[in-house]
């Protein structure tokens, strides 16, 4: 993945975490709340946020360091994270399919091996 890539996939992603917060806090909260999955949703959105601003800091990095090809491993990592965890999240909280509990652990280990594919392109530092 390329620094150009990765930043503009965390400017994208960026984008949707505010509109999705956004429109989840303000237009959806009495269904959300109702329904118990408020809390789920705010995860979701935070787990989003996080990998994001992770992803953008990546993209500044891997720019200046283009010799860093982890890192392009390291945005890959991350950004399926965020489709599956947040997705599977977000999908789970307007439709109720419970079994999509079962995917949202994939999307926290493409987290998990997202920091340590950074770990070990922090290592060529």
């Amino acid at each position: 993945m390329t620094a150009r890539l990765i930043l503009q996939l965390a400017a994208l992603l960026g984008a949707l975490g505010v509109g999705i917060g956004a429109f989840g806090a303000h237009g959806l909260r009495a269904m959300l709340e109702a329904t118990g999955r408020f809390d789920t949703f705010e995860t979701a959105v935070r787990y989003q946020f996080y990998h994001t601003l992770a992803l953008l800091a990546v993209g500044v990095l891997l720019h200046v360091r283009p010799d860093l090809r982890l890192l392009g491993t390291t945005a890959g990592l991350w950004v399926g994270g965020i489709l599956i965890f947040s997705g599977s999240l977000y999908v789970l909280c307007f439709t109720g399919i419970k079994w999509l509990g079962a995917v949202t652990p994939l999307g926290g280990l493409l987290f998990i091996a997202g920091w340590i594919a950074l770990l070990l392109a922090a290592r060529q530092l």
